[in-house]
């Protein structure tokens, strides 16, 4: 008979595949999660899960009892979410921001069932520029916003990681990488990078605009913009390039830009973020939704990832190319 503990320890790690962020969700000790991962195993008789210094992975048997385990687990905390929220009542109003479309997109999926689920109370959606992606959050405009990560700020809450997108870089139709296949870090010591500014935490810049390439190599920077649609257009006309959601090429494909996939960039996740003093009933209730809905469409968006990949593409211009490159 398995323990609460086991259990949850099993499936939060079966997610995260990592004991340090498996052990913080559920507010116990690294070694907590060890000793009861370690157990579990010893109970069933196999490892659960593959160990290395740089890698956590599920056995297959270790996602055959995933697979098994979770639909029950899950019927379980909705039966008591239902409880609670029944008990509280879902009332008043819910305002949920998104910063890119392909988050819009999954944001107003999870308000129509929202919204089904809890009658009583409506959905405002929105979308946040990136050139104040938290300011909305902290005036009170929004309760709860899907966006890119990382953030880390003292006055806000960030949540699970929603999912996750691979990266292309977005250049124009002449520009030597746009005949690539696929385009390395290394590759943007020769480019002239787009960078957003704005009220953005430095540590987000950096992360998505580095000043450096992995080998130490400076990456040099255009002029600073404040507006998606800008980047667009300064990609366009050749003063320089971008690093995006390689899902952009499906949601802003146009004449004269090309999104080449990087092969070796980290992806960019997206979670869900809140004010720590504004969490409420209705924050965990949504959040709810838009996790049950990621969890019962993976192989779609794998799919859908795969197109982001491949989308956008163009074949070398007749005229070899010869457009003002960055």
């Amino acid at each position: 008979m398995l323990e609460r503990l086991e259990l949850e320890a099993f499936l939060v790690l079966a997610e995260e595949l990592h004991f340090g962020r498996t052990a913080e969700r559920l507010h116990v000790t690294t070694g907590r999660i060890s000793q009861t991962i370690k157990k579990l195993e010893r109970q069933v008789g196999a490892p659960l899960f593959e160990r290395t210094s740089r890698a956590v992975r599920l056995t297959e048997l270790g996602q055959r009892l995933r697979d098994d385990l979770r639909p029950a687990y899950e019927q379980i905390g909705a039966g008591l979410e239902q409880a609670i929220i029944a008990a509280r009542g879902i009332t008043g109003t819910l305002k949920v921001g998104f910063s890119a479309l392909w988050s819009g997109d999954l944001v107003v999926t999870a308000a129509d069932l929202f919204r089904v689920r809890y009658p009583d109370c409506e959905v405002h959606i929105r979308e946040v520029q990136l050139g104040d992606p938290l300011g909305p959050l902290r005036a009170g405009e929004l309760d709860l916003q899907l966006t890119e990560f990382p953030i880390d700020e003292p006055d806000i809450t960030a949540g699970p990681v929603i999912f996750s997108e691979p990266r292309a870089l977005m250049v124009p139709d002449g520009h030597p990488l746009a005949r690539r296949e696929t385009v390395s870090l290394e590759d943007l010591a020769g480019v002239i990078l787009l960078p957003m500014i704005g009220n953005i935490p430095d540590y987000w810049l950096d992360h998505h605009y580095p000043h450096q390439t992995p080998a130490g190599r400076p990456i040099p920077h255009g002029p600073p913009i404040t507006h998606w649609q800008e980047v667009l257009s300064h990609v366009n006309v050749g003063k320089g390039v971008s690093v995006v959601a390689a899902r952009g090429a499906r949601y802003y494909a146009r004449p004269g830009v090309t999104f080449v996939p990087f092969s070796d960039a980290p992806p960019i996740e997206y979670g869900l973020l809140w004010r720590k003093v504004g969490e409420n009933t209705r924050i965990r209730a949504f959040i709810q939704v838009i996790r049950e809905i990621r969890r019962s469409t993976p192989g779609e968006d794998e799919a859908r990832m795969h197109k982001s990949r491949m989308a956008g593409r163009k074949p070398p211009r007749p005229d070899g190319g010869r457009r003002p490159t960055s």
